[in-house]
């Protein structure tokens, strides 16, 4: 058996922790530079808030039905996340955390009465969180995930439902939309409707020979899976990515080299963190920046530079000195940025790489101490503690008039409770 335990409105549930005048009140989360909706509390999806609506174009319904509005707060969010985590590894001994809101839980020999346990480890959740969690359980991990949106829609399953029996899998997938299935994605979707298939029983319904030979092993596994056939099995140990990318869109254009290479600074320095964390590697990494597609009276541009690092590293102050190299090679007088990144690319695992015969090891060997001092003290004291050549010591520039306090990751805005 699988459980599936997908946390409810996520963002908007994380305010609602410290808030709760919140509750029942509309919520939304922006995304970036408060551009676009990128959650939304029930409320706020019954006023008719739709994923990535523009804030400038729901305006009206968020003055008029009185919306809280928040900036995205990821360090709030992802800390969150990892607490909400920590109370699923109390009832699994393996869990596949699938994204920040959900994570599936292997109860493979786990011998109890799984309704019940469901509606436990939602009941815990809310309890040492406040996250209101909905969870699964079913003989697969797509079927899995059905259960847990079925949580979600009816509320006297009081957050758990245990789906396993072929005539309770049978109905509910009769009625489970196709394009809501996992695994069943926008392109595959369009070829199904022309097949006539609907709902999620519809595509079980289909021959195994038409889905092998048009939807092949992807279309194949997530067949066999709605029949109740594991064959996704649980991923304890997460492949390394193959790029790195970490770029911003600026709340203001950037007009000046300096303060535009400052960034860039900053965006390597995230993503060597990122690389190391993973202990990969490198061999090559792109800069881009980006002026404002929408001001068409503008010069515009989109600008790279190509860097290929012969010996790969993951030193700090390689990949920095490298992108300022780039940073200025593509920097255009005259031009308003609004957008820059970096992106590391070949990227090949620490253990087992062979450097050049004719590299300097004991050179790179300084250079892996220096990297694993910086990763320490970044650790202990916060990210950004060690400052390297011209990497600034303020924010990105991105807009967030509307963000919520840290309240669980900033000494400063921890909640202050007062005995009157």
């Amino acid at each position: 058996m699988y459980a599936l335990a997908d946390c409810n409105n996520f963002f908007a549930s994380c305010e609602r922790v410290f808030r709760p005048e919140l509750n029942g009140r509309p919520v939304i989360v922006l995304s970036n530079n408060d551009g676009c909706a990128v959650a939304r509390s029930n409320e706020a999806k019954a006023l008719g808030i739709k994923m990535g609506d523009p804030l400038f174009k729901i305006s009206d319904i968020v003055e008029k039905n009185n919306v809280a509005v928040f900036s995205g707060n990821f360090a709030l969010y992802g800390d969150m996340s990892r607490r909400v985590q920590e109370v699923l590894r109390g009832y699994s001994p393996c869990i596949e955390v699938y994204s920040i809101d959900e994570a599936f839980l292997d109860l493979d020999g786990i011998d109890v009465d799984f309704d019940a346990y469901a509606k436990e480890i939602s009941r815990e959740c809310w309890r040492q969180t406040s996250i209101p969690v909905s969870v699964g359980i079913a003989p697969t991990k797509t079927l899995a995930k059905i259960a847990s949106k079925l949580c979600k829609k009816y509320p006297k399953l009081k957050g758990g439902c245990y789906m396993h029996k072929p005539q309770d899998i049978e109905k509910v997938l009769r009625k489970f939309p196709a394009e809501d299935v996992w695994g069943i994605g926008r392109r595959m979707m369009k070829r199904l409707e022309t097949m006539g298939v609907k709902t999620a029983w519809d595509y079980v319904s289909l021959p195994e020979t038409t889905v092998r030979s048009l939807f092949h092993l992807p279309g194949f596994r997530t067949w066999k899976e709605l029949k109740g056939i594991p064959c996704i099995e649980m991923e304890d140990i997460i492949e390394p990515r193959k790029t790195i990318c970490v770029s911003r869109s600026f709340s203001k254009e950037i007009t000046d080299r300096s303060e535009l290479c400052e960034q860039v600074a900053n965006f390597a320095e995230s993503a060597v963190t990122k690389l190391r964390g993973q202990k990969s590697i490198a061999l090559e990494m792109i800069v881009f920046a980006i002026t404002n597609r929408f001001k068409e009276y503008a010069p515009q541009a989109f600008s790279s530079s190509h860097v290929v690092i012969p010996d790969g590293t993951s030193d700090h102050r390689v990949f920095i000195r490298h992108a300022l190299e780039g940073c200025r090679d593509l920097w255009r007088p005259g031009y308003g940025y609004k957008k820059a990144g970096v992106v590391i690319t070949k990227l090949v695992q620490e253990e087992g790489f062979s450097h050049s015969l004719f590299s300097d090891m004991e050179a790179l060997e300084k250079e892996s101490r220096l990297s694993s001092s910086i990763d320490s003290i970044n650790k202990t004291y916060g990210c950004g503690a060690v400052l390297l050549g011209s990497q600034g010591t303020g924010e990105i520039k991105m807009s967030r008039e509307h963000q919520s306090p840290h309240y669980t990751t900033l000494w400063s805005d921890i909640p202050k409770a007062k005995v009157r």
